[in-house]
């Protein structure tokens, strides 16, 4: 009995305990480390993270970010290479006059061949993500950007600025460290100021690390992403651009991307009135850059549409003419960093560098005319260094005596004209100084670029980033009180039907016939204008339906409570930049 009992003891479930394989100890150490990281996500997407756990967060964030920056860069160094066949890439286009001219016109064409078809696959418009989107996306949309747009628009960038297309990497670089952070986000189910400050870490990771420039990626993304300089973002930020710097620096060791001579030191104080006139010229240059490109884009909308061409192909006729152009002065291939440090130099002449001004906005205008990707901040680092050497060969023959050398005017305008694209003067000019490790002549620089960018802000909206806004319809350049009703929409504020008096129905629908009413997808951005022209207390909100269907009431916005929404969202916005 006592076998039978043992027997029975040992039964299905007794055996299928002794048949499970026993784990090894990393086993149970990787599962014990999986649930503890699920878990922890659940308590971040339920709780929120905590300061401390923020910190690490945005370690990791930049760290990525300045992972992508550093493989976009080395990308593109491969790709350019693979096409070019340049040894050196650093004199790209003194290799280029080397090639025959059928090759360098057949480079772009076939790169803006293949951006058209990836741009017009993976987007609803054509168009590569910049800059202006992660401005928006801060602004407006939770801290986030669109990820299949975004990873298209990057891939169609290292195309554009490996195959001869006029334009920088900073733009993409920034565009794709939102990406990563959107991502982050999205597992976090982070609200509105964590989202933001995440998107901050990772500009500023990614800038970091494209630029070797710690202090002025935390500046660029508090200027120019975030727009505010509020206390609680600084910390996170500053880890985040600390560690894309370190991905930069283990990659390419602590060296500056230009070198500068050694006589570029300031004369005499009597020079600085010389400066404040460089400052005012370089505004009138950057914003002729600017309008270039947007009536370049102007036009290229009008050529396609009276030619029906389709979408795909503009990026490559765009190519054709970079091709052409490169053919005549190869200066204009890529990022340009080869005739930047030539200018920074003193290397080039007056009528050189003034022939490649116009030269380089002509195909920073086609690039991007063409939608073929790439940003704005290399190439008004060129057109600013052209720009400040011509007048500085201008200022030097004038008065020699009274008169420092040459290239620091060309250091001076590299600044002034980024610095009014950007619109952000405070990291530019420290840019300025990390790019070439020279603090000795800060004084210049700065009264060039606080002259140039009070003058550019007066002729665009703020920057070209907040102008292309505006052509957009976004208006983010007059502040929050301009932008943040476009963040409510009706429904959020709306009134029920079941919880209107009767007389405001009736009312309703006697508005309704006179055309007075708001659609239920609509914001407050567009119902406000409309209390203001009908002069009434409340909007019927509607559903439109067919030709022959009578409008759906849904409910009514009242106007007390579109302004008490109004208010609400400035004391979050106040709060948030003052925190």
């Amino acid at each position: 009995m006592r076998a039978a009992r043992d027997k029975r003891e040992t039964g299905p479930a007794n055996r299928d305990t002794m048949a499970a394989p026993k784990k090894s100890p990393l086993t149970s150490l990787y599962d014990d480390i999986r649930c503890a990281c699920r878990d922890g996500l659940h308590v971040l997407r339920r709780e929120g993270p905590s300061q401390v756990q923020f910190w690490f967060i945005a370690l990791f964030v930049g760290t990525a970010a300045g992972f992508a920056a550093l493989g976009f860069r080395l990308g593109i160094a491969a790709l350019q290479k693979a096409l070019y066949g340049a040894e050196d890439l650093h004199k790209l286009h003194t290799f280029a006059q080397t090639l025959p001219w059928y090759w360098i016109l057949a480079i772009p064409i076939l790169g803006g061949l293949a951006v058209g078809l990836i741009l017009t696959r993976f987007t609803d418009d054509g168009s590569v993500r910049s800059v202006a989107d992660v401005i928006e996306g801060a602004a407006l949309h939770e801290g986030r950007v669109e990820l299949k747009e975004g990873l298209a628009s990057a891939l169609a960038s290292l195309i554009t600025l490996s195959s001869g297309g006029s334009s920088g990497r900073e733009g993409p670089v920034v565009h794709l460290a939102a990406v990563i952070s959107t991502w982050v986000s999205d597992r976090m189910n982070a609200s509105g100021i964590t989202a933001r400050d995440l998107l901050g870490c990772a500009v500023a990771g990614a800038v970091s690390a494209s630029f070797n420039a710690p202090i002025a990626g935390a500046l660029f993304a508090l200027e120019v992403v975030l727009r505010h300089f509020a206390v609680h973002a600084f910390a996170p930020i500053a880890i985040a651009s600390v560690a894309g710097t370190l991905v930069s620096r283990l990659q390419f060791g602590d060296i500056t991307e230009f070198s500068l001579p050694a006589d570029g030191a300031l004369r005499f104080y009597a020079e600085l009135p010389a400066f404040m006139i460089l400052g005012l010229v370089s505004g009138l240059v950057a914003v002729i850059l600017m309008k270039s490109v947007f009536w370049a884009d102007d036009l290229g909308d009008w050529v396609q549409e009276r030619t029906r061409m389709p979408g795909w192909l503009r990026p490559a006729v765009a190519g054709a003419m970079l091709g052409g152009l490169a053919n005549v002065y190869p200066h204009i291939i890529g990022v340009g960093y080869e005739t930047t440090s030539a200018a920074l130099t003193g290397q080039l002449a007056f009528w050189a560098a003034a022939v490649f001004v116009v030269v380089k906005i002509m195909a920073v205008a086609i690039t991007m005319a063409g939608r073929m990707g790439g940003g704005i901040f290399s190439p008004s680092l060129m057109v600013g260094a052209l720009a400040g050497l011509a007048f500085g060969h201008v200022a030097t023959g004038i008065f020699p005596n009274a008169s420092g050398s040459e290239t620091l005017y060309a250091l001076a305008g590299m600044g002034a004209v980024a610095a009014a694209v950007l619109g952000a003067p405070i990291s530019t000019t420290l840019i300025v100084f990390e790019l070439t490790g020279d603090w000795q002549t800060g004084l210049a620089v700065m009264v060039a670029v606080s002259l140039s960018t009070a003058l550019a802000s007066r002729m665009v909206d703020r920057s070209f980033f907040l102008t292309l806004l505006e052509r957009r319809n976004v208006h983010l350049a007059a502040g929050p009180q301009a932008y943040l009703l476009a963040t409510v929409g009706c429904g959020r504020v709306m009134r029920a039907k079941d919880d209107m008096p009767d007389a405001d129905l009736e009312t309703s629908w006697e508005l309704i016939e006179q055309g007075i009413y708001i659609d239920g997808n609509a914001t407050l951005e567009r119902a406000m204008p409309i209390f203001e022209r009908a002069n009434v207390p409340y909007l019927p909100v509607v559903t439109l339906g067919g030709e022959d269907e009578p409008p759906e009431l849904w409910g009514a916005v009242y106007q007390v409570d579109a302004l008490k929404a109004f208010n609400r969202k400035l004391s979050e916005t106040a709060a948030e930049e003052h925190s």
